[in-house]
C-alpha cells in the first residue's frame, strides 16, 4: 500500500526532523525538567497523542481548512500562546515544589495526568503543526498505488511513533537531571524559572514566527 522508495526516504527525514531540537522537544524538556522523568515522558505522550490527531486531520483533509481559511489559522494560534503563557505563568508562581516526591510511571498520578493533557492541548493548539502535515506527509504519498488515506495514515503514524521515541526518551533524561538538581531548593526554584522562560519564549514564537 506504500511505495517502499518513498516509505524509506520519509522514515530518514522524519528521523532526522524528530532529533531536531523544536517546540515539542523544548516543552517536553521543561516539563521534565518541573515534574521528573515519568512527567517528562508523559508529557512526550500527549504530544504524540496531539500529533496522532494531526495526522488522522491530515488524513482527512480537514486540515487544508486552515489553508483555504487564515482566519482559523490566527485564531489556534493565538489560542496556542494563550496557553503556553498560563503555563509560563503557573511556573514562575510555583517555589519549586511541583516535581517533589516523583513516583514511578504507575497508578493515576495527577500531576502526571496534567502533563499529558498539557501536551497535548499545547500541540493541538499549535497551527504549525497542521501546516507542516499538510505540506510533508503528501510528498512522500504515491496515488498511482492507491488507497492514499491508508498511506497518510501509514506515515502519520510512523511520524508519530519516531518522535513519541524521541521525546519520551530526551523527557525521561531532562527528569532524571531535574531530579538530581531538585535536591536543592535553590535549583528547584530555578528549575521552575527556566521551565517558565521556555513556555513564554514558546508563545512568542508561535505568534511572532513567519506563517
Amino acid at each position: 500500500m506504500v511505495d517502499l522508495s518513498l516509505y524509506l526516504a520519509f522514515v530518514v527525514a522524519a528521523a532526522a526532523l524528530c532529533v531536531a531540537p523544536g517546540p515539542d522537544m523544548m516543552f517536553i524538556v521543561a516539563m521534565g525538567g518541573r515534574g521528573g522523568p515519568a512527567t517528562g515522558v508523559l508529557a512526550a505522550v500527549g504530544v504524540a497523542c496531539g500529533a496522532l490527531v494531526h495526522a488522522l486531520a491530515a488524513m482527512s483533509g480537514l486540515s487544508a481548512l486552515f489553508a483555504h481559511l487564515p482566519v482559523l489559522y490566527h485564531v489556534l494560534r493565538w489560542a496556542g500562546a494563550a496557553y503556553l503563557v498560563y503555563l509560563a505563568v503557573k511556573a514562575f508562581r510555583d517555589r519549586g515544589t511541583d516535581g517533589a516526591g516523583e513516583v514511578p510511571l504507575t497508578g493515576p498520578d495527577p500531576r502526571r495526568l496534567r502533563a499529558f493533557w498539557q501536551g497535548m492541548v499545547t500541540n493541538l493548539l499549535n497551527p504549525k503543526v497542521i501546516l507542516f502535515n499538510i505540506a510533508f506527509l503528501p510528498q512522500f504519498v504515491n496515488p498511482s498505488l492507491g488507497h492514499v488515506a491508508v498511506q497518510f495514515l501509514i506515515l502519520g503514524l510512523t511520524l508519530v511513533l519516531l518522535g513519541l521515541g524521541v521525546d519520551a526518551t530526551v523527557g525521561a533524561l531532562a527528569g532524571r537531571l531535574a531530579a538530581l538538581l531538585r535536591r536543592s531548593r535553590r535549583f528547584a526554584r530555578g528549575l521552575d524559572i527556566v521551565s517558565g522562560s521556555v513556555f513564554a519564549a514558546l508563545a512568542v514564537r508561535l505568534v511572532t514566527a513567519p506563517e
